[in-house]
């Protein structure tokens, strides 16, 4: 699960710029994950994240949305939740990773929003809970194609 409005990973500060002065993006330096994910998702692995965004979408949030079309190309499930409803069901504030539903990472950033290091949890009740807010962020979230639509950022 993401939650945060901006992040500030060095790969994507060029690409980041273009979008925002309205110039054509090069995404080739995600070209790696994008194959990553197609090669597991051919072998049946699954990838999927809910993304919990603000309306108005900030600008880090419509670039995000961009490059998750070619994410979803590639075959990982986005999916997109309004921030408001994920404060109704009480989701975290933290970004997170499950891997095969009993593995817990939770991401940590620093200033300027950086990524800074993850941490693994092991508490089984922290995976229990971290897995019911996946599941209950799932259910409410839109794909990324509906989300995209809904909010007429079809061409991003």
């Amino acid at each position: 699960m993401e939650v945060r409005e901006n992040y500030n990973a060095p790969r994507e500060v060029e690409s980041f710029r273009r979008f925002r002065a309205g110039e054509p993006v090069d995404l080739s330096w995600a070209e790696s994950w994008f194959s990553m994910i197609r090669q597991a998702t051919a072998k049946g692995r699954r990838f999927a994240r809910v993304r919990v965004v603000s309306l108005p979408l900030s600008d880090y949030s419509r670039f995000g949305l961009l490059a998750a079309r070619f994410t979803t190309e590639a075959g990982e499930d986005i999916r997109y939740l309004h921030r408001d409803v994920a404060e109704q069901f009480g989701l975290p504030d933290h970004d997170y990773w499950l891997f095969d539903s009993r593995k817990l990472v939770r991401m940590h950033f620093g200033e300027e929003d950086r990524f800074v290091g993850a941490e693994v949890i092991e508490d089984a009740e922290a995976i229990v809970q971290h897995n019911y807010w996946r599941d209950a962020a799932r259910h409410h979230a839109m794909s990324r194609d509906e989300f995209a639509a809904k909010h007429d950022q079809r061409d991003n």
